[in-house]
């Protein structure tokens, strides 16, 4: 038997290889997918995922085109890929959204499904230049009516470990943009996050008891804080008593928001370990660094580093509460929360406000250092119940007199 030349097993193996990647993509439209604005998707879309996971994996592509649809819900090994100008549009239907064991707002609960969920999965990516909508701006009209387990979250990630998302927009989410819950080891990059300024409670990415975290060229716009890190709230917090801990977030741009990177409020299974850093807050964000926290809900908030950090126009450099939003405020926890080592560096540009530190008589906000900040202001830093603050390093040029 003759050997095929060199050249030509190359040119068989490659076509073999192509053939099986094209054999694992599961287009939607081929499952019944309907792109008309019209069509709910729900399940053309959940049966091409389920036809993938049964074959032992692969792709799942949206291809362009405007798909509307409930929640559904990835498979092990099935990646979910969308298309340039493909569009997964959520329902605005409450009765699209199953209802799932979740977390909402730091409390352990049935609340609706995401959009898009991953719950106990590993090692599967979601990414693509296309786009999930939440159709947020219908939501927040019709208000809370009728809602028995709140509006849907646009993507959920759960219980999780070694997973990607990347390179999508997510638009007007109705609740939260994505959620990362009880997972390690996710890497999130190149997203670009926007809300309308009407929508509320529009986070762009919640992290919550999550570890070994990644996030990096992401840009956010939304309706309250871009990236906040949880861990849980009060009683049912401490229960469940997980901490949100070694996460990295670099090279991101915060435009208009509550806050760039805030830790809390959500604090009581401890925040630790978080280096934000090479970062631009731009927009008239409220508060590009953020700490908020109540005494209802203990835990700890430690080693966090800001670094190199550029202020375009916000209305606070920095802004530090523990007792945060005290509406029909909870007792005060056995415990109180604590706030400690946090190191603020090359933090420079143009604010409003230097802005303010406020912890509690029992429990003061210990050990900020500020190390070659340098900005220009209206107004300077305010501080009460803080001790150990450092502020050798700061610089405040004012400029107002």
């Amino acid at each position: 038997m003759k050997r095929l030349p060199f050249i030509s097993c190359t040119l068989l193996l490659f076509i073999l290889t192509a053939y099986t990647v094209r054999k694992k993509e599961y287009v939607i439209t081929n499952y019944g997918a309907v792109s008309d604005t019209v069509t709910i998707n729900t399940l053309s879309i959940q049966k091409t995922i389920d036809q993938c996971a049964a074959d032992g994996g692969g792709t799942v592509v949206i291809p362009p085109g405007t798909f509307i649809s409930g929640s559904v819900f990835l498979k092990p090994k099935v990646n979910l890929h969308i298309a340039k100008n493909g569009i997964l549009k959520g329902s605005v239907n409450p009765q699209d959204y199953t209802q799932i064991d979740t977390r909402w707002e730091g409390e352990e609960k049935k609340w609706s499904a995401c959009l898009l969920n991953a719950d106990g999965l590993t090692d599967i990516k979601i990414d693509g230049e296309g786009e999930i909508d939440g159709s947020g701006l219908v939501w927040t009209k019709r208000g809370w009516k009728g809602l028995s387990y709140g509006k849907p979250r646009l993507v959920g990630i759960q219980n999780c470990s070694n997973i990607e998302i990347s390179g999508l927009q997510l638009h007007n989410q109705a609740s939260w943009g994505l959620f990362v819950l009880y997972s390690k080891n996710i890497e999130i990059k190149n997203l670009h996050i926007n809300a309308a300024h009407t929508i509320p409670s529009s986070d762009g990415i919640d992290i919550d008891s999550g570890s070994q975290i990644h996030i990096t060229g992401c840009y956010i716009d939304v309706n309250d804080d871009c990236i906040s890190i949880k861990s849980g709230k009060d009683e049912d917090g401490l229960r469940v008593n997980r901490p949100a801990e070694n996460i990295l977030i670099e090279k991101c741009t915060f435009g208009y928001g509550h806050g760039g990177v805030a830790m809390g409020s959500e604090t009581s299974g401890g925040i630790r370990n978080v280096i934000v850093k090479d970062c631009i807050a731009e927009a008239d964000n409220w508060a590009p660094i953020r700490f908020k926290t109540q005494p209802s809900r203990s835990g700890v908030v430690e080693n966090i580093t800001y670094q190199n950090i550029l202020l375009k126009n916000t209305r606070k450099a920095f802004e530090f509460n523990m007792a945060w939003r005290m509406v029909n405020p909870k007792p005060a926890a056995r415990v109180l929360p604590v706030v400690k080592n946090v190191r603020l560096i090359n933090v420079s540009g143009t604010v409003k406000a230097v802005g303010d530190m406020h912890g509690l008589p029992g429990s003061p906000i210990n050990g900020v250092i500020f190390q070659n900040c340098r900005l220009i202001a209206d107004k300077g830093l305010t501080t009460d119940h803080v001790i150990n603050i450092d502020t050798t390093g700061l610089r405040v040029k004012l400029s107002q007199p």
